[in-house]
């Protein structure tokens, strides 16, 4: 993603100092906005709407600012750079309009999906959005795929079935049901009652958690359904008659065709999904570097961590299980099936947003 240039920052600059931008710097926006044909054609941006959306994403930089700016400072994004200017004015921004605008399209809630691997930053994107969208007054239902895991004690009943789902995470591990439970009754009209979306304590019986107490929510205009295989579908076995790094011995293409085919069941879920963004590490080996380093800070802060080699075998169980070069990189080369794709390079840095096809 191309970072800010100085005429475009010294305007939003300005801007958060109460001085309004001329007619002539908001064509300066507009103008650079188009430059970028990827970008450009990735948010829906033409030459007959770009001002239309250049003014809606100026106005919610201007009321969200402030927020934005202490919800990064809460967790620990630094403004290095003019980062936030970054990231709100290419990213967050325009993501939030469009979703308003999917809203006043379809003319009920929408289900967005937002599909990403360990360490792509999924949750934090999702309460970025759910700020802003806070701000054009609009309420959002943030869902995990975590909040639907089955409860301890039917995790405990399904290791036992097998043994293999040492942890949770992998289909089979989620309550389907509840999942879709949760979605119809964001989507219905005239609620009566508060919806109940399930929270998930990753806390509880010493770390292996189960479910917690749900939040009440009266109502729900937009909701984002976030998660590390939210979307994928199950793919043709002959595939794993290759053999593909951590996924070599038999038992090991055992257990991936047996993930695959659990993945079926999902199916109902993904269909209530209207749109998928997807976060894409350029390289997926990125996650083990970006979990090392999330637990090294952790231990350095007196908490409890994992070591170097249990995240390596933490994190080939779920390779083991998905492996995203088979499950995720394919998703992006079909058609109709992803709206949207933010690359991201190994410093955590989106280097590309573009439509796939």
């Amino acid at each position: 993603m191309q970072k800010l240039d100085l005429t475009t920052t010294s305007i939003l600059l300005n801007w958060v100092h109460g001085k309004q931008p001329t007619e002539v710097e908001q064509e300066e926006l507009i103008k650079k906005e188009l430059n970028d044909q990827v970008k450009a054609h990735a948010f829906g941006i033409d030459q007959n709407n770009a001002q239309q959306l250049i003014e809606a994403r100026s106005q919610l930089f201007c009321s969200a600012y402030p927020s934005v700016l202490e919800w990064c400072g809460d967790h620990g994004i630094k403004d290095e750079g003019n980062n936030i200017f970054n990231l709100m004015w290419n990213l967050w921004l325009p993501l939030a309009v469009n979703l308003a605008e999917l809203r006043q399209k379809l003319g009920r809630t929408p289900i967005q999906g937002i599909l990403g691997g360990q360490g792509t930053g999924k949750s934090s994107l999702a309460s970025i959005l759910r700020l802003l969208l806070g701000h054009l007054d609009y309420s959002t239902v943030n869902l995990s795929l975590d909040d639907i895991y089955k409860t301890h004690a039917e995790r405990l009943s399904l290791q036992k079935i097998d043994p293999r789902l040492i942890w949770r995470g992998p289909p089979g591990t989620h309550d389907i049901y509840l999942g879709l439970q949760v979605l119809e009754n964001c989507l219905q009209k005239d609620i009566s009652e508060p919806i109940l979306v399930p929270r998930f304590n990753k806390y509880a019986h010493n770390g292996e958690g189960d479910r917690g107490e749900p939040e009440a929510l009266d109502k729900a205009d937009i909701v984002l359904f976030e998660g590390w295989f939210v979307g994928v579908r199950p793919i043709e076995e002959t595939v794993f008659d290759h053999p593909l790094e951590p996924i070599e011995s038999q038992k090991d293409i055992r257990f991936a065709k047996d993930n695959n085919e659990r993945l079926k069941a999902y199916m109902p879920l993904w269909d209530k999904l209207d749109s998928l963004f997807m976060l894409y590490p350029v390289d997926y080996r990125f996650s083990k570097q970006w979990r090392k380093e999330a637990e090294q800070k952790m231990i350095a802060s007196g908490k409890t961590g994992m070591s170097d080699q249990e995240i390596e075998n933490f994190v080939d169980y779920f390779w083991r299980a998905l492996h995203p070069e088979l499950f995720i990189t394919p998703l992006i080369k079909q058609p109709n099936l992803v709206d949207l794709v933010i690359e991201i390079d190994k410093n955590h840095q989106y280097i590309k947003i573009y439509k796939p096809n």
